[in-house]
Order: structure tokens, then C-alpha cells, then sequence
């Protein structure tokens, strides 16, 4: 995937046309994926960016609150010096006023185009519990088909919970064990009943089994996409 760098917009020359083209580049090469219906990392990566000129416009104490992990100190301490450049500089603030407005049009475009790849895969996927469902679900197993896979591809999951901000947030960690083969006997129940034989550190497992009629790649979109939906539906069931 191109990788276009966290403060972009403010590395080196502030010209509209050299800037137009870097993010044309970037965003060329991320519909590529798109057209393939891959969507992870890349959609993430757009919003990440989109999500970073809206706080470079709005100077909410930046970008350290909201996204710690990408931006360095360095980069944080060449933001706010250019924001205090542009405050002082009418030239140059009309200059990247008209490079963070296109840009973010531009970002918008390829979010929603991302977004509804990922709409089309959401709506299309069916959740179902196998068996009886305990009551501590935080972890538990994870059945994943879809309409072109001969096998039911079977995931261990654990449901994480993090705070930002004063939010929490849930998250879902997977680990791949096993794909069984779909036919009359590896039934979903069929394969429950081999895990807790085989896997005895879960006696009583929450085991949902995700399907989807679609045909997409499976680690940039199904399998990200499963996962969400399962955090929701699990989440949804609880309450």
C-alpha cells in the first residue's frame, strides 16, 4: 500500500499543486484495492488522515489526544509550529486552507466509496450462536464462511475492552486454529464438539458462526469486517 506520511500537507513546500498530486498518488492506489474490494488497512488509513486535517483546521491541542500512535513529537512539534506560521502568514494560510479543503473532499470521496464496500459486506453477513451460548462470552470461537470457501474456517476470539479519553471501547483479538471441511458430518455443532474435546482450556465456549453469501478477500475484508460485526452482535445480546 503507498504510504502517505502523517503530516503530508505540511512537509516541505506548502504548494496546492505539488500537494494535489502527492494525494491524488495515494488515493489512486487505494481505489486499486478498492476495486478488489480490499479494504484493511487502507480504509483506516484514509480516515486516519481525513481525521487528521480536521483536527489540524479546528487546532484541537492536536493530534496527540487523538491519534498518539502515529504522530511523533517530532511531527506534533512541526504541526503546531506550521499552525503558527499560517496564523501570522495570510499567504500561507490561504494556501493551505485551499490544500486541507480540497484534500478533504477528496478523503471524503474515497471513505464513502470504502464505506459502502464495507456496508454491502456488513448487511450481507448472518450471525448465529452454535449450541447453547454461556454466560461469560468474552471469549469463545469464531466460525467464518462465505460463498466461494469449502471450508468453515474456525478462529479462537477474545473480547478486549480499552479506555481513550474517558470512553471505553471494545476490541477483538483472533487467532487462527483450524479450517474443516463442509460436508454432511463437520456440521457447525459437529466442529464445536471437536474443539472442546480437543482444546480443553474451553469446556463451555460461546461459538458464533459468521456467513456471508459474498466473495471477498479474506484478511483485508471479510475477516475484519466478521469481527466487527461479531463485537456488535455479542455486545447487542448482552445488553
Amino acid at each position: 500500500m503507498g504510504v502517505l506520511s502523517e503530516t503530508w500537507f505540511a512537509d516541505g513546500y506548502i504548494d496546492f499543486e505539488q500537494k494535489k498530486y502527492t494525494l491524488l498518488a495515494y488515493l489512486q492506489e487505494i481505489n486499486l484495492y478498492f476495486n478488489e474490494h480490499k479494504l484493511y488497512p487502507q480504509l483506516a488509513d484514509v480516515i486516519f488522515h481525513y481525521n487528521n486535517l480536521v483536527a489540524f483546521r479546528e487546532n484541537k491541542q492536536f493530534i496527540q489526544q487523538h491519534f498518539p500512535k502515529r504522530l511523533t513529537a517530532i511531527n506534533m512539534e512541526r504541526l503546531q509550529l506550521l499552525y503558527e506560521q499560517m496564523i501570522a502568514d495570510d499567504e500561507l494560510m490561504q494556501e493551505l486552507e485551499h490544500i486541507i479543503h480540497y484534500a478533504m473532499k477528496k478523503l471524503n470521496h474515497t471513505i464513502k466509496e470504502g464505506t459502502e464496500i464495507y456496508e454491502q459486506v456488513e448487511d450481507s453477513m448472518d450471525i448465529a450462536p452454535v449450541g447453547l451460548i454461556p454466560l461469560d462470552t468474552q471469549e469463545g470461537y469464531l466460525f467464518l464462511s462465505d460463498g466461494r470457501r469449502r471450508d468453515t474456517l474456525v478462529y479462537e476470539y477474545r473480547l478486549t475492552i480499552f479506555e481513550r479519553h474517558d470512553e471505553k471501547y471494545r476490541g477483538i483479538h483472533t487467532q487462527y486454529i483450524e479450517a474443516y471441511q463442509k460436508d454432511l458430518v463437520h456440521s457447525c455443532e459437529h466442529i464445536k464438539t471437536i474443539l472442546i474435546r480437543q482444546r480443553r482450556k474451553m469446556p463451555n465456549p460461546a461459538v458464533y458462526h459468521v456467513h456471508t453469501r459474498l466473495v471477498v478477500p479474506l484478511d483485508e475484508t471479510l475477516l475484519p469486517i466478521a469481527k466487527r460485526c461479531l463485537v456488535k452482535y455479542i455486545a447487542t445480546n448482552a445488553a
